[in-house]
């Protein structure tokens, strides 16, 4: 099922601050993809692509009925690492060209990565906004149960670049290890507010949160490569499937939940 866009509270002008990417193509290019992918293929992709790569996951699946996908979703600095201390998978999807590179140097990707999509944070609230939380300044208060994601985790070196430029010190009562992690806090009512990417609210049960907008000053942008690994152990299938991602299908999904293809 399609997801509607998040619902915000508050908008601005959108001037986003481009941190690098990686790869020659992007997901502006039409890509063709086969229909006649076959065998199982493990995905390590960022915990924000979740929702809408299990609704690819399942275009893909119909259009290859011999396919089979496993996912495995987390942050991707975690993911990087598990790749090159040997996890056995097809696909790297990242939310960083930074975490994304480490396993380009080590020799593990198996091609040029190719940026995909871009994301941008959002300011996440339990739905009514019982803290009162009116913008960016309201996560450096002591006295709000803030969650943000570690700064080793894409979603928390993005932040670390918005706090900067917004000159704010946060104040974090919880560091999660993927974005996910964050939402579920808000969702849950254990935290006032957090700070995940757009996709993370517009995917969120409208009942359980509202996302406000930041300040277009200091809006930045992630942009997420992906590739097939060195040691693939069904390469062919998984490059159908990151042709598929690519492909003006994958594009639209992706779209829907609320991601930008126009990069590269």
């Amino acid at each position: 099922m399609r997801r509607r866009p998040g619902r915000l509270l508050g908008a601005g002008s959108v001037l986003l601050l481009g941190l690098a990417g990686c790869g020659d193509g992007g997901a502006g290019t039409q890509r063709e993809w086969q229909s006649s992918a076959s065998g199982d293929i493990t995905v390590f992709a960022a915990a924000s692509l979740t929702e809408a790569f299990k609704e690819i996951e399942q275009a893909f699946e119909e259009a290859n009925p011999g396919a089979d996908l496993q996912f495995n979703f987390a942050g991707s600095s975690t993911l990087s690492r598990q790749i090159n201390q040997g996890a056995p998978a097809d696909v790297f999807a990242s939310a960083s060209p930074k975490q994304m590179q480490k396993v380009v140097d080590a020799d593990n990707a198996g091609g040029d990565p190719t940026v995909f999509v871009a994301n941008k944070l959002q300011i996440v609230v339990p739905e009514g906004n019982p803290a009162n939380v009116t913008g960016l300044a309201d996560l450096g208060k002591q006295e709000l149960d803030i969650a943000l994601c570690a700064e080793e985790v894409p979603c928390g070196d993005l932040s670390q670049t918005v706090f900067e430029a917004a000159g704010i010190t946060p104040s974090p009562d919880t560091l999660e290890q993927d974005v996910k992690a964050v939402l579920t806090k808000v969702t849950l009512g254990e935290t006032d507010a957090g700070l995940v990417y757009r996709t993370d609210v517009a995917a969120a049960d409208e009942a359980e949160v509202d996302g406000i907008d930041l300040p277009a000053a200091v809006e930045a942008v992630n942009e997420y490569p992906i590739v097939t690994l060195a040691e693939a152990p069904n390469a062919e299938t998984g490059q159908a499937f990151v042709d598929y991602v690519l492909s003006d299908e994958g594009k639209a999904v992706l779209e829907d939940y609320g991601f930008g293809t126009d990069v590269g």
